[in-house]
């Protein structure tokens, strides 16, 4: 490490490397829960927000926003929710032209049982912290990720590639 900041300040470089194993650690144990239920880990993601929102449903678009994801890579992961019975796609009762995505009981109750083993988990990777380590270590990784978002909307800016109004 030291040859590559050629001597400098390394604690940033191994505050993101330690970031960046803890984000595996945690993924994995996710991805274990989800593909020993037939599910990829997008799909999943997709599952559980589609558990939050109101019976009517949300948009493709909408949830690809909220997942960060391309609207293609949502079409497909419903698709496959769909086909798994676990989601389904309804007319949208205010758009005629647009059709939204919701969950359907099978899959209300996929992610009811997928929910109880992800807790206990989860709650053994996070044994030991404190609940004020644990508010600490959320309030930090939100920082994380806002300071990230700048960012990138900088960088966007400076090299032209801002999509944004």
């Amino acid at each position: 490490m030291a040859q590559f900041t050629a001597g400098e300040d390394t604690l940033a470089l191994e505050g993101a490397a330690a970031v960046r194993s803890a984000f595996h650690a945690i993924e994995r144990m996710r991805a274990r829960g989800a593909e020993g239920r037939g599910l990829s880990a997008g799909a999943l993601d997709l599952l559980i927000r589609l558990s939050a929102v109101s019976d009517d449903g949300i948009s493709i678009g909408e949830l690809a926003q909220a997942a960060g994801v391309s609207s293609r890579n949502v079409t497909g992961l419903v698709d496959t929710l769909e086909r798994d019975g676990l989601a389904e796609r309804a007319a949208d009762q205010r758009d005629r032209r647009s059709v939204l995505a919701r969950i359907t009981p099978a899959g209300l109750a996929w992610v009811e049982s997928f929910r109880r083993p992800t807790q206990a988990a989860m709650a053994a990777v996070f044994r030991g912290f404190t609940p004020a380590e644990m508010t600490q270590l959320r309030h930090l990784c939100l920082r994380l990720v806002e300071n990230q978002h700048r960012l990138d909307q900088y960088l966007s800016q400076a090299d032209g590639t801002n999509t944004q109004p």
